[in-house]
């Protein structure tokens, strides 16, 4: 029907049905317009009579076949996107710029793409630009079309640019990670090889750290010795404004042509927005640190923006480095605008998850022992680690009187704060039990599952408790009977435990690696009474107690009869020479259990392991 031209293999747009849209006109008409002689020879014989306007970008046509009141132009949708950048304003004199509002855009008024410094623009966009009313222009409408047609182009590239890179930092989950992509995102926008991201929320409940692109710790390092005033970044941070500021609030972009040769950043008064550097050994101004810091790095110029979110506000400030003297053009300040804006807020999202996730690990671990306890025959050994929610695995060891010992572990449903808190008010609550009847492990156990029945009804939970007597003659202990001479004495330490619902603890030794028959017995707060028999068990000198949350075993991913035969072996397989210390045996099956680390960002469950050694 028409004539298609491609727009670089991303659509096709026919360009009869591109100028009927513009001009508010049908297909057909446009077909005709394109190819109508000077005398009108269709059935409109009427709008003959209309006078003809010579558009910039199109050249004759007729006049609007609707009423002048249409001032603003419609603007085509392509390949299903509105265009990134406006339409060109045909009812103003393109000669005339058009203000922008963002101080950081520079796009030019007649709506075409930006033009880099020192580059020259097409002259066929000139020619028709610059052109008077009344003045026919000397560009054809195919040169006009194809010029249309680069610029749609233009647009597409960049919005598909934009997409790419959001699409990549959308899928970080951490502040680390969402810094490196910012950084490396930003350097492919501006041009640059190397920089650096200074995270420092302006609301002070941080975190506040460093991260290079290109950059180790030591250059890092260097360039922090520069006096903070000569650093881009840190003036941005603190609010500084530029030197030579008036005081006014005027604001201009880093390439006005309004500002003064060789004018640095892009606020003439007021707080910093960006800062450009474009020739760092050849401005006489800058701070001698500077250069000579610049110099060993080997980067000659610098471009620094501001991260502002709400509502933390200022998080803080990025900044890129160029190999050789350069600035970034208005295209690519107007690019790395837009993304730094997406950016600046997925990074605030993930800050407050971060602090929330701090605080729940600062409450956990302020609820379970800062320290284990020193008892006389006993060495202890403990290694836990939450999940990235919190959970409500905790531990405890607690001296008794006469130089007992109470061991605990258990779990709470849930994750969270809700379960750290009700994790913190069980273990208080089995501290004062322990206290009061710690040598009977079931009326402990029973009294806990009361208090939680009463007051957490919803909530239940698993725990163990082991009461370990020291043996006769011990520090603290009961006197030992007299014993006949030559012969050892026959009093061994004596562990009395119960257990509802948790993992049953297992026992290391040189003769023997077996798990403790404990009985099976429901959670606390699954039955109407709680109550399951205690067991005795009688640890020789030299064996390790291991208690440990079922979360160790369900980090392996295997079926949990699996799961616990892989421990039974962990267990089996520690070293002899390290057998008698209570620290290297959990730092053995740790490593053997979970290969990927106590810490692992991928998992959400919660790990307790805690080692009892019995010394000989």
């Amino acid at each position: 029907m028409g004539r298609v031209l491609d727009i670089t293999s991303l659509m096709r747009v026919h360009l009869e049905a591109l100028i009927a849209e513009q001009h508010d006109m049908g297909v057909c008409d446009a077909i005709e317009e394109i190819g109508r002689p000077t005398a009108p020879h269709n059935s409109t014989q009427q709008n003959a009579a209309l006078p003809t306007k010579k558009r910039p970008d199109l050249g004759h046509h007729l006049a609007h076949r609707k009423t002048p009141a249409m001032t603003a132009p419609h603007v085509p949708k392509v390949a299903g996107f509105e265009p990134a950048l406006p339409a060109p304003t045909h009812t103003v004199d393109a000669r005339v710029g058009k203000a922008s509002a963002d101080p950081t855009v520079g796009t030019p008024s007649d709506g075409s793409p930006p033009t880099p410094q020192g580059a020259q623009r097409d002259p066929a966009l000139d020619t028709a630009s610059d052109a008077a009313p009344g003045d026919a222009p000397d560009v054809s409408v195919v040169d006009q079309l194809a010029a249309v047609q680069d610029r749609l182009a233009g647009w597409i590239s960049d919005l598909s640019t934009l997409h790419d890179l959001t699409e990549q930092l959308a899928r970080t989950r951490t502040v680390e990670d969402a810094l490196h992509e910012l950084l490396r995102a930003g350097a492919s926008l501006v041009g640059a090889r190397r920089g650096l991201v200074v995270l420092a929320p302006a609301d002070g409940f941080g975190p506040e750290t460093t991260v290079g692109l290109g950059l180790g710790h030591a250059e890092i390092g260097t360039i922090e010795t520069i006096p903070r005033r000569a650093l881009a970044y840190a003036r941005i941070l603190d609010g500084l404004t530029e030197p030579g500021a008036t005081g006014d609030d005027t604001r201009h972009p880093a390439g006005d042509a309004s500002r003064p040769p060789g004018a640095r950043g892009a606020a003439a008064a007021g707080p910093c927005t960006e800062i450009s550097e474009p020739d760092i050994p050849g401005e006489k101004d800058l701070d001698p640190r500077l250069r000579e810091v610049a110099a060993r790095l080997g980067y000659a110029a610098s471009y620094a923006v501001p991260l502002t979110a709400d509502p933390i506000g200022r998080t803080g400030a990025a900044v890129w480095l160029y190999d050789e003297p350069a600035a970034p053009t208005e295209r690519q300040r107007h690019l790395i605008g837009l993304y730094r804006a997406h950016a600046a807020e997925h990074l605030a999202r993930l800050l407050e998850l971060h602090r929330t996730r701090q605080a729940v690990r600062i409450l956990r671990e302020e609820l379970l022992p800062h320290r284990l306890p020193r008892v006389p025959g006993v060495r202890l050994a403990v290694r836990h680690s939450s999940g990235p929610r919190g959970g409500g695995d905790w531990y405890d060891a607690l001296p008794l009187p006469d130089g007992a010992l109470g061991l605990a572990i258990g779990s709470v449903t849930g994750s969270g704060p809700s379960a750290v808190a009700a994790m913190g008010r069980l273990r208080a609550s089995l501290r004062a039990y322990a206290v009061m009847e710690g040598e009977d492990p079931v009326a402990v156990l029973s009294d806990l599952e009361l208090l939680l029945r009463l007051t957490e009804p919803a909530r239940s939970a698993t725990a163990l408790f082991a009461f370990t007597e020291p043996p006769p003659g011990a520090p603290g202990g009961p006197p030992a009977p007299p014993m006949p001479g030559g012969i050892p004495d026959p009093f061994a330490r004596k562990i009395v435990l119960a257990g509802a619902g948790h993992c049953p603890p297992l026992i290391l030794g040189d003769l023997r690696t077996e798990y403790v028959e404990t009985s099976l017995s429901a959670p606390l707060g699954m039955l109407a009474c709680w109550e399951a028999p205690s067991v005795e068990i009688e640890p020789a000198g030299g064996e390790t107690l291991l208690l440990y949350s079922d979360g160790l075993l369900h980090r392996t991913g295997e079926p949990m009869d699996r799961a616990f035969t892989r421990l039974h072996a962990a267990a089996a397989g520690v070293p002899r020479a390290a057998r008698h210390d209570p620290e290297a045996v959990v730092d053995h099956i740790v490593r053997t259990m979970l290969p990927q680390g106590l810490d692992d960002p991928l998992s959400e469950e919660d790990v307790v392991l805690l080692a009892a050694y019995f010394e000989e």
